[in-house]
């Protein structure tokens, strides 16, 4: 194990050098994953659900409320938005006042240049739109995520 520090490093970086990937590297991968995501508890009536992030297509504000949106559900989150964009993985990004989605989720973008771009997702019918305001920055997210 080698550890490099760096005055140009903004976060930290873990990187894996192997010449196959096995069930070590695999489960290196998945702890040094679990290390760095945030644990965010959804809730929908009196249940508690603790879904990857890699399921939630985007979060979404409904008046006081935030809401985590799967490809067939919906859950209540105790957090605001500007909270969330703090906590969450690169691969999540503002698409508008409202929103902020899943970048790795996103399946195309219907652009529209004089007002919002439809969003689509894979495996689902919701779909979110993306402000004027949020596009050229959620492009730019998605090709660094990428």
């Amino acid at each position: 194990m080698r550890i490099e520090i760096s005055d140009e490093q903004n976060e930290p970086e873990v990187i894996i050098r192997c010449s196959q990937i096995d069930d070590n590297v695999r489960k290196l991968q998945t702890y040094v994953k679990d290390l760095s995501s945030p644990k965010i508890v959804f809730y929908k009536g009196q249940q508690e659900f603790f879904l990857p992030l890699e399921d939630i297509l985007f979060f979404e504000t409904e008046g006081e409320r935030v809401f985590a949106h799967t490809t067939k559900d919906a859950f209540m989150v105790k957090y605001k938005l500007y909270e969330l964009e703090e906590m969450l993985p690169r691969n999540f990004a503002r698409a508008s006042k409202g929103t902020i989605v899943n970048t790795s989720r996103i399946y195309a973008i219907n652009r529209q240049l004089t007002s919002s771009s439809q969003v689509k997702f894979t495996n689902t019918h919701k779909q979110i739109y993306i402000s004027r305001h949020y596009f050229n920055t959620l492009k730019d997210t998605m090709k660094r995520s990428v």
